[in-house]
């Protein structure tokens, strides 16, 4: 079982910047794809940004391309996302997921494991 705690969250005026840390815990757990997913209130959870187990691929939502980067750590068992030029709009509560194949995927059923999210609010 892997556990995954989001942390990094919190009230930042837009354009400004926030790293979100995605920490994970149990047996083998750097060796999983993970997967970043935002949902804001009244809609449905989306694809935010994915990373493979190396680190070495990457994908990103087209709303957050250029302004966000994931990236990992397994060393530390910790994926980061680090999100620039914000905006209103990227506001949501931001969860991190693990899926355990080799594919990376940006369709949060794939996922096997779930954090509990990190809210992130984007004042204008």
């Amino acid at each position: 079982q892997v556990r995954l705690v989001e942390s990094g969250g919190g009230l930042v005026q837009a354009g400004g910047s926030l790293r979100l840390s995605c920490a994970a815990s149990g047996p083998t757990s750097s060796t999983y794809v993970i997967g970043w997913f935002r949902q804001a209130p009244g809609k449905e959870r989306e694809f935010v940004a994915v990373i493979s187990r190396e680190g070495i691929l990457t994908e990103y939502a087209d709303s957050v391309k250029g302004r966000f980067t994931i990236s990992r750590d397994n060393a530390k068992n910790t994926v980061y996302l680090r999100m620039n030029s914000l905006k209103p709009e990227d506001t949501a509560v931001y969860y991190c997921a693990a899926e355990t194949t080799w594919v990376i995927h940006t369709a949060d059923y794939e996922y096997d494991y779930w954090g509990q999210g990190t809210q992130v609010t984007v004042s204008s």
